[in-house]
């Protein structure tokens, strides 16, 4: 889809301070008390944690998409200059 393991680690800390912003707000415009601020805070403090597990997953993906795309310019390398490839680098 195109989304990169940093737009995800970005979301999380935008989603804490979301969180604070939204419990700052209700508590001091709404007349409801501390308990419905609390809840809005505590409800988008939980995507932080989602958008930091989606950030690791992507990092791993990039990572071994990286590993990949490394071997194959090794094996094209080196098959080209007549050789066999080594699997020091693996």
């Amino acid at each position: 889809m195109g989304i990169k393991s940093g737009t995800m680690y970005m979301a999380g800390v935008a989603s804490i301070g979301l969180s604070l912003a939204a419990w700052l707000t209700s508590r001091s415009v709404e007349n409801a008390g501390t308990d419905r601020a609390d809840r809005w805070g505590i409800f988008i403090g939980q995507w932080a944690p989602t958008f930091f597990a989606m950030g690791v997953a992507l990092r791993i993906e990039e990572t071994l998409e990286s590993r990949r795309e490394r071997r194959e310019e090794m094996a094209d390398t080196t098959y080209t200059e007549g050789r066999m490839p080594s699997r020091a680098g693996v």
